[in-house]
């Protein structure tokens, strides 16, 4: 696990010192850097180092010949047995390194040996002899990978934070900021700035004297809207899921540091304990408890599973002010407005987790497999009709006017009634993308000051890249399908690389295996869920192995006590600095009036989603003055 940066100089050879970017990656790699120079490239690697951590394997390696150059962030977990028929051509390894394996892959298979890596990864492959950069990432997006073109060089880096460290052009990105201010953060493949762009996952790219060309697709989950691709009973896909997992879980223990475990207490954390402690023994595990939050805290069934499987065990058990007190730590590291709260807790448990392993093995992935989302049952039940949909409909004026709340139970039942009751009147589509957001598109727009008629067809342009997944009258797999292109890589996998990495641990995804993504989309949508359940078949995979009361506990998100700190130790950093009204006009970016009207809603007794787009535009202008501001 690594960050990488290059600098591909189209008009002249010459030297790059990477060093200022390298530094900027240094949480990504701690262990060492290296950088690499020859004609038109500079390519630098900063290393944390996880497999074979000998000087044999640091970055950027060549091979033999001095022909190819590799930078590669990630890990190939089944680069033992890619190893094997390349010992048999002849290649001589002098490291234990999937990096040497991969480099060597890429020289006698070309593109085609990505069809062959099962792991996460972004990297560049340099051929000195063709003068050509080859850059991919990985199927799902687990890692990510911008880069920055202009008439003199190209430069691509893991983060955002690398590239301001070179002469790019700075410019906002408005088309970005308003999908920015719905839904806290940026799908690529654009950004936050105009000329940063997002690898979008499963692609490649050549970069020459020419520019950036071969820009395409080397991978999509294989889907049809019109049937299924796989024939089996009930009982068959669970057994084929159940197999699937295991192999996937026993590849990604492989390492030569100390590794361990998530343990949220949900079901896609468990199965993945349960399965590792057949493979591993003495498996550490890591939950965070909530002192002051005891609705969200389900360190209880944590517990439950470290129980049952005798692992050893660490809570940590933080209070609304060790939260607090970690706040401008995770401002300070985020290079592109990213306003998921709940990366605070991830941010946390990964810091207190580093202390004691290396790598982490996550859960992520289930909810968007297999329909584990609330959202996912609404979608279903509106999808499905009945008289219920036709009262909430009815209900919508008094849905408006009762207090809602993410905090409490009742308030976040008012909240996702007056939701549903929205996105009963509006096609599969647009429902889709507005319960994807905090506010609406007409309401994201009248936020922003000067926004050109570039800028909307930008933004419509992008917003149909994603909505187009969903057809009219399609499969309720569509919005699955549209999860993992949107929510998954740009918001919950950024999430958890972003604050992982922060703190220099690796995060691995077992779920996220493209076998298993595979799979799940061949089956059908029955076999996820029903008026009765979703998750089904990940549920029943493993039913007989986990503690029943997994199965009957309410299923709820995190929730940081934002509003609370918003009117207490965040209330001034928000009413006389990041939000003061001077401020604003000065900056000419939001209109001061919509700013004027959150502010006062923040301060009354129903404060709504407010909250959360409070703290986006709190994470957006600390990102503003720390990188933009002049």
């Amino acid at each position: 696990m690594c960050g990488i940066v290059g600098v591909y100089r189209l008009k002249e050879k010459k030297e790059t010192d990477l060093s200022p970017a390298l530094s900027a990656l240094s949480k990504r790699g701690p262990d060492s850097h290296g950088q690499y120079h020859d004609n038109h490239l500079s390519i630098g690697q900063s290393r944390l180092s996880i497999i074979d951590t000998s000087n044999a394997a640091m970055q950027p390696m060549s091979d033999a010949s001095g022909r190819y150059t590799i930078s590669f962030n990630g890990e190939i977990y089944n680069y033992q047995s890619l190893k094997a028929p390349l010992e048999k051509l002849g290649v001589h390894f002098k490291s234990d390194s999937d990096t040497e394996v991969l480099l060597y892959l890429y020289i006698h298979d070309r593109e085609s040996f990505l069809e062959k890596l099962t792991g996460f990864f972004a990297f560049a492959i340099y051929d000195k002899l063709l003068d050509t950069v080859f850059v991919a990432r990985d199927r799902i997006g687990i890692k990510p990978l911008l880069y920055y073109q202009d008439s003199d060089f190209i430069c691509f880096a893991s983060e955002m934070k690398a590239l301001l460290k070179l002469p790019i052009k700075k410019q906002l990105n408005k088309s970005a900021l308003l999908q920015y201010l719905q839904m806290n953060y940026v799908a690529g493949p654009i950004s936050i700035l105009k000329d940063v762009k997002k690898l979008l996952p499963g692609h490649s790219m050549l970069i020459s004297s020419a520019g950036i060309s071969e820009m395409k697709p080397y991978y999509s989950i294989p889907y049809s809207d019109q049937s299924v691709h796989v024939s089996m009973t009930y009982e068959e896909a669970k057994t084929e899921l159940h197999r699937l997992v295991h192999e996937s879980v026993q590849l990604r223990l492989i390492a030569d540091v100390p590794l361990g475990a998530f343990l949220s207490g949900g079901i896609d954390s468990s199965i993945i304990v349960s399965t590792a402690v057949q493979y591993k023994k003495d498996l550490n595990t890591f939950s965070i408890g909530f002192k002051d939050e005891p609705y969200f805290d389900e360190t209880k069934y944590a517990n439950l599973v470290a129980k049952k499987f005798k692992t050893n065990h660490t809570v940590f058990s933080v209070t609304n002010e060790d939260m607090y007190e970690q706040l401008f730590n995770i401002l300070d590291y985020i290079d592109e407005p990213f306003a998921d709260s709940s990366a605070i807790a991830v941010f946390i448990l990964s810091k207190l987790t580093r202390e004691k392993v290396t790598v982490a093995l996550s859960g992520d992935g289930g909810d968007e497999l297999f329909a584990g989302y609330n959202k996912h049952k609404a979608e279903w039940r509106a999808r499905n009709g009945g008289i219920a949909n036709h009262l909430i409909k009815m209900g919508a004026p008094l849905w408006s006017l009762l207090p809602k709340s993410r905090n409490s139970k009742i308030g976040n039942i008012f909240r996702q009634l007056e939701r549903f009751s929205e996105g009963l009147q509006k096609s599969d589509a647009e429902r889709y993308w507005r319960w994807c957001s905090f506010i609406d598109d007409e309401e994201a727009m009248r936020f922003v000051k000067k926004v050109s008629m570039e800028d909307m067809n930008e933004y419509a342009s992008h917003k149909q890249y994603f909505t187009s997944i969903i057809k009219k009258n399609g499969r309720f797999d569509d919005t699955l399908l549209a999860d993992m292109n949107l929510l998954l890589p740009n918001d919950m996998l950024t999430k958890v690389d972003l604050m992982s990495m922060a703190n220099s641990l690796e995060v691995r995804v077992p779920l996220l295996d493209h076998h298993i993504v595979n799979f799940a989309f061949s089956l059908p949508t029955a076999f996820k869920i029903n008026a009765n359940d979703n998750k089904r078949l990940l549920k029943d995979a493993f039913r007989d192995e986990l503690p029943e009361e997994l199965f009957t506990r309410p299923k709820h998100g995190f929730e940081v006590p934002l509003l609370n700190w918003f009117r207490t130790g965040l209330r001034s950093l928000i009413f006389d600095d990041l939000l003061e009204d001077i401020f604003i006009e000065t900056q000419n970016i939001f209109e001061l009036e919509k700013i004027k009207m959150l502010k006062k809603q923040l301060l009354s007794n129903n404060p709504g989603d407010v909250v959360a787009q409070i703290w986006g535009l709190i994470v957006f202008q600390y990102w503003w003055k720390k990188y933009m501001q002049d």
